[in-house]
């Protein structure tokens, strides 16, 4: 009996596992932030546009997703908008290397839970996520 209740955790272990989009056009941030959060066990995918990211909302079902305010294309209010519109139940975390209070605020009102200035603090990040997908 204790194998098939080893298994059932596992399974449950497997199937809880937290699912993080980074949006961001810069590389390195993207590598970054996948590598650390993949070791604390997310699975983790990466866009560099907009088009990219909705398309991992719509397949991929993300529970959380890490989105630069500052995208060419789309920005990320507006992918912010898109994906509340998938998915409302997505938190989104944005990022800025730009301090535009403005652009913040809209972000909180369109649903975003917290921002990051960058460059930010990994360790605050990663406190913050584990604090939102409930970790």
């Amino acid at each position: 009996m204790d194998t098939v209740n080893d298994f059932l955790t596992q399974i449950e272990g497997v199937t809880n596992v937290k699912k993080i989009l980074v949006v961001d056009d810069q590389y390195g941030i993207r590598v970054l932030l996948n590598e650390i959060l993949q070791k604390d066990g997310y699975t983790m995918f990466q866009a560099a546009n907009g088009v990219q990211a909705l398309t991992i909302v719509e397949e991929e079902a993300p529970d959380l997703v890490l989105l630069d305010m500052k995208i060419p294309g789309m920005d990320g209010l507006e992918i912010l908008r898109r994906t509340k519109e998938i998915n409302p139940d997505i938190d989104v975390i944005m990022m800025t290397a730009y301090g535009e209070l403005n652009m913040i605020n809209e972000a909180m009102q369109l649903g975003a839970v917290t921002h990051f200035a960058k460059p930010f603090d990994i360790d605050d990040v990663r406190a913050v996520i584990k604090e939102n997908l409930k970790v």
